[in-house]
């Protein structure tokens, strides 16, 4: 029987974000703004009339010249298909080359991108069948059409991969109706289908080169506004303009993306109009920026969660008591000051701030006697401890040597730093090749955040601790498929105090997104996830 649209608006108001129009059992949603399904906002006729005339680089300041932008990042993505991985730093790149049937618009909501439309109704059985319309026309970097099959192709392909698998954990039996239309089951209501189908795993690529073993690692083929012509590994990538895109060939033809790990460097880059843009701007570096007219700070309220994870399975960090003392021990505040320079908040609670579901209710802050009295009642002498706490990049070094200092001042631990590079961190860090390390999870909602990083069906990939419990899978999956806001929303709360008292990990902070830009450069607008739309760029 179909669902009343009572119920079935339900199932769109999700998380506390812009509200989506609800759409019936057989009514549609209407199509998307020709911007990417990505933004609620459309571009203005500057934008979209023609291409202003090209200027010297040294008229605009730019690295290169007027059709050109060179993007500068600390973190080389591990990989450039849209499956092999689960770094944010594969995201962005992500971005540039895929598009998926949902995209999350700038107030973090799904709409329309690959899919023009879709309906779904409840069936007989209790399931969901939703059927996507797909848009006409859309080319993939090779020239092909896409069409039904690349989606059925390209889900089915992201279900066996287990670096993104979760996303695609929540829809069953796709199937291509027509060339143009999909359709797939969920069992019963689902309050984040349509979230998952956001995620870069659920990107759309063709059906033939998936099945013929294309590398998509050497020559990416999506439908994105951008394709991939070289990459020197540990340098530099370089995309041109997908001429054939479907909501215009973008005016930036060419965005060189460099990498250079050191925050100092990136940010003297900038200055120097070597690099136009720096997505993770070093916090240190705000006010050289901030100083200078040539250049605009963006600096954002964002949505990453970091601590310090701890091998749940390792002893002594099996033991809870062991896990809460030490949370107890390390002063957030500081943490906040050396490693972000401010840019931040101190982290409340085993999930993030400000999202539907958090609740702080049982979480111990910094506390030096309670790190003593969870220490005594441990059972464990504390200064027998020593272990390694892994970083990638500057920020995360910086906060590893506040926990050193806390660590080993209070209880005598042994604690050193090492250094490595992302690919091998997160392979290293996933496979559970470590004792510690600081890391962190960005999401666009607390379902995404709870099933990526506590659901044992994640061990191996994005459950870094290795956390698993019944009890809290659970509940994670109760929420999963509770469509009510508000019901939702007790279940997510329950959730954040139960981890609160399990103390799976250390919380440390919630970053702001920081970037910078030349000034000359506009259309750079970041989401609270940190994501950016380059094909809306253009130089002034």
């Amino acid at each position: 029987m179909k669902k009343s649209v009572k119920i079935l608006a339900l199932l769109l108001a999700l998380c506390m974000l812009a509200s989506m129009a609800a759409c019936g059992s057989k009514q549609e949603t209407p199509a998307a703004p020709a911007n990417n399904g990505s933004s609620t906002e459309t571009k203005t006729e500057t934008k979209t009339e023609t291409k202003p005339e090209a200027k010297p680089a040294a008229d605009l300041h730019c690295a290169v010249d007027a059709e050109t932008v060179v993007v500068c990042t600390a973190d080389e993505t591990p990989s450039v298909t849209c499956r092999d991985h689960n770094a944010v730093a594969g995201g962005y790149v992500n971005h540039l080359t895929y598009e998926t049937l949902l995209a999350l618009d700038r107030a973090l909501a799904p709409q329309p991108c690959l899919a023009e439309s879709y309906t779904y109704e409840e069936q007989a059985d209790g399931s969901v069948l939703w059927t996507f319309n797909l848009r006409h026309g859309v080319k993939y970097h090779n020239g092909a059409e896409m069409k039904a099959e690349d989606v059925v192709a390209s889900l089915e392909e992201a279900k066996v991969m287990p670096k993104v698998a979760t996303y695609a954990q929540s829809f069953n039996n796709v199937t291509a109706k027509d060339d143009y239309t999909v359709t797939m089951t969920t069992d019963g209501p689902s309050a984040s289908l349509l979230y998952d189908l956001c995620s870069n795993g659920n990107s759309i690529c063709p059906a033939d080169l998936i099945k013929s073993g294309h590398d998509f690692n050497v020559e990416p083929i999506g439908t994105g506004p951008y394709k991939m012509t070289e990459w020197k590994i540990s340098e530099s990538l370089t995309f041109v303009a997908h001429e054939d895109y479907l909501r215009g060939a973008p005016q930036i033809k060419t965005v060189i993306w460099k990498i250079i790990p050191e925050g100092s460097a990136r940010t003297i880059a900038l200055q120097a109009h070597e690099v136009d843009y720096v997505i993770e701007l070093d916090s240190n570096d705000m006010k050289l920026v901030e100083d200078d007219p040539n250049l605009t700070l963006m600096n954002i309220d964002g949505l990453s969660h970091n601590w310090l994870t701890i091998n749940n399975e390792v002893k002594p960090f099996d033991n809870k008591l062991v896990r809460k003392a030490m949370n107890a021990a390390i002063n957030k505040e500081d943490v906040v000051t050396v490693a972000l320079n401010g840019a931040g908040i101190v982290a409340p609670g085993q999930t993030p701030y400000g999202q539907l579901g958090f609740d702080g209710t049982g979480y111990d802050h910094y506390d030096v006697e309670l790190a003593k009295k969870y220490a005594a009642e441990s059972g464990v002498d504390m200064s027998t401890i020593s272990f390694d706490i892994i970083c990638s990049d500057d920020t995360k070094r910086r906060a590893a040597q506040v926990v050193q200092d806390n660590l080993t001042s209070l209880f005598g631990m042994n604690i050193t730093l090492s250094s490595m590079d992302l690919a091998t961190y997160l392979s290293e860090t996933a496979a559970g090749n470590f004792e510690g390390f600081i890391g962190g999870y960005t999401s666009s909602d607390m379902m995404s955040f709870l099933k990526g990083v506590y659901h044992s069906s994640n061990i191996n990939a994005s459950n870094k601790t290795r956390t698993n419990d019944p009890q809290l899978d659970a509940m994670i999956e109760k929420a999963l498929a509770t469509v009510d806001n508000a019901a939702r929303e007790e279940v997510l709360k329950e959730c954040s105090r139960y981890l609160n008292e399990l103390c799976c990990q250390i919380p440390l902070y919630q970053k702001a997104t920081l970037s910078a830009h030349n000034a000359n450069l506009q259309g750079c607008f970041t989401g609270a996830s940190g994501r950016f739309w380059v094909e809306e760029w253009y130089w002034e």
